[in-house]
Formats: C-alpha cells, sequence, structure tokens
C-alpha cells in the first residue's frame, strides 16, 4: 500500500518532467520536417529532409563543427590544469587561505553575460580596457583581441569562469586523499613529482573524469559569451554550432534548417555524453 501510495505521489512530478522534455523535443523534430520560414508563413507544409539537407551542407557548419571542438576541448584542458595547479597549491597552509579559496572560486558563481561584459570592456576593449592600458605602459601595439583573436577570446573567457569549477572538485577530492600513504612516501624520501604521480593524480582520477565530463556536456552549448561578445564573427571565426543554429532561427527566420540543426545538436551531444558517462562510470568501478 505504502509502495503504491509513493508511485501516486511521484507521479505528478515525473509526468511533468517528461511532458517538459518530450514536448519540445517532439516540436523540434516535427518543424525540422516542415517547411516553416517566418517571413513566408503561407509556405508551410512538409519538406521531408530538404532542412537537414540544407543544414548539413552549409558551408559554415564545418567551421562552427570545428570551433565547437576548439572550444570544448581548450577549455577542458586550461580548466584542468590550472585547476588541479592551484588545488595543490592551497593544499599548503598558509594565513588567509580560506580568504583566498572563495576568492577563487567566486568566478565560477558569475552569470554568463556578465562575465562576457567583464572581458569585453574591462579587459580586452581597444581603447579603454586593461589589456590596451598595459600595452601603452609599455609601448606595445594595442590588439583587438575581440576581432583579431576572437575564438582565442571566447576561451580565455570561459576558462575564467570554469577553472573555479575543476578547482573546487579538485580541492574536495583532496581532502579525502590519506595522509599515511604521502607520510610514507615521504619517508622513503619521494620528491613532489613521485608523489604526484603515484598517489595524487591516480586519487584524482575519478574527480578529473567527472570535471571532463560535466564541462564537455556544458560546454556543448556555448551561446551567451559569443553573442554578448564577437557576434559569432567575424565571418564565422568564433561561430559554434549552438550559434549557427540560432542564426538559422532568430537571425535568418528559418524555423524550419534551425530544427534541423536542432535535431542534429541533440544527437551529437548525446553520443557525446553516452560514451563520456560510460568511460566515467567504468572508471569509477575500478
Amino acid at each position: 500500500m505504502k509502495f503504491s501510495v509513493s508511485k501516486a505521489l511521484q507521479a505528478p512530478s515525473v509526468i511533468l518532467l517528461l511532458l517538459w522534455m518530450i514536448v519540445p523535443l517532439s516540436m523540434t523534430i516535427y518543424f525540422s520536417f516542415m517547411r516553416y520560414h517566418l517571413l513566408y508563413p503561407e509556405r508551410f507544409g512538409f519538406n521531408g529532409l530538404s532542412n537537414y539537407n540544407f543544414f548539413l551542407t552549409d558551408p559554415a557548419l564545418f567551421s562552427a563543427v570545428i570551433n565547437s571542438i576548439t572550444l570544448v576541448g581548450s577549455i577542458i584542458v586550461i580548466s584542468v590544469i590550472l585547476g588541479l595547479s592551484i588545488a595543490l597549491l592551497l593544499q599548503e597552509t598558509f594565513r588567509g587561505r580560506g580568504i583566498v579559496r572563495v576568492l577563487l572560486i567566486s568566478p565560477f558563481f558569475i552569470m554568463p553575460t556578465v562575465n562576457a561584459l567583464i572581458w569585453k570592456n574591462m579587459f580586452m576593449n581597444p581603447v579603454y580596457g586593461l589589456f590596451a592600458f598595459v600595452s601603452g605602459i609599455f609601448g606595445w601595439p594595442v590588439v583587438d583581441f575581440l576581432s583579431d583573436f576572437p575564438l582565442l577570446s571566447i576561451i580565455i573567457m570561459l576558462s575564467w569562469q570554469w577553472t573555479p569549477f575543476a578547482l573546487l572538485i579538485f580541492m574536495t577530492s583532496l581532502q579525502s586523499m590519506d595522509t599515511e600513504q604521502v607520510e610514507a612516501a615521504e619517508l622513503e624520501g619521494a620528491g613532489f613529482w613521485s608523489k604526484f604521480r603515484y598517489l595524487t593524480l591516480p586519487h584524482l582520477g575519478r574527480a578529473i573524469g567527472v570535471v571532463v565530463m560535466i564541462q564537455a556536456i556544458f560546454h556543448l552549448s556555448i551561446f551567451a559569451e559569443i553573442f554578448v561578445t564577437t557576434g559569432g564573427g567575424p565571418g564565422y571565426d568564433s561561430t559554434n554550432t549552438t550559434f549557427l543554429i540560432f542564426t538559422q532561427a532568430l537571425l535568418q527566420f528559418d524555423v524550419g534548417v534551425a530544427s534541423a540543426g536542432g535535431v542534429f545538436a541533440i544527437v551529437v551531444a548525446n553520443i557525446i555524453a553516452y560514451f563520456l558517462i560510460k568511460t566515467v562510470a567504468k572508471g569509477m568501478t575500478k
């Protein structure tokens, strides 16, 4: 009786969650097979696989996919290396360590749009940004990062915001490390690199896997930083698949092609998520 009552109490939330996911997905799949252009609504009708053909043969798609891979890979590598390095430094006891930890973690809680505006206006602006000011002091030529190095600029912004996430996970994992093993290794004369290679790194294996998995899933949908700073340009230099779908839907008003792009992104994201989750789960069972 209790079992049936608990199931009945859970049913509304489960049904709502399913509707929350299934309805938008179903509508996206439906419109991906329809001719639906907001400027020509009277031409609405079944379009077969034409939307998919148009999206997959779009010359901008290759650049968008390469940019997406570059963004995800670069941000993960930078955040894992920096996060791990800072976490090891914070293992040492010093005055004000608690305050330093809070300050280092705080960038992760900044909203993506605010993060983009901070870097765009305070650091990378070629007229009154901090980088331009420092370049003027040393007599260096001023670099317009968002125009000359758009993809690198996005990578820097997101690495700054997501390194604290990796740092938080690594600091938490290091707290559970067996200190007796470390002390025994020190008594045997093991140096920093030996302890790091044979003790610290294996202990952090699962934590690194979790960080990689979560960041990979989130970074596939990067949008706010690109929209606020570079607008996907110059050209398609900083356009990823998410922003390409946005341009099809809200700039070119083609809902059908944008929906086909959405289905493409969903399939790719689920394939990547499947292998990442399987890899991480396999590592945790060892």
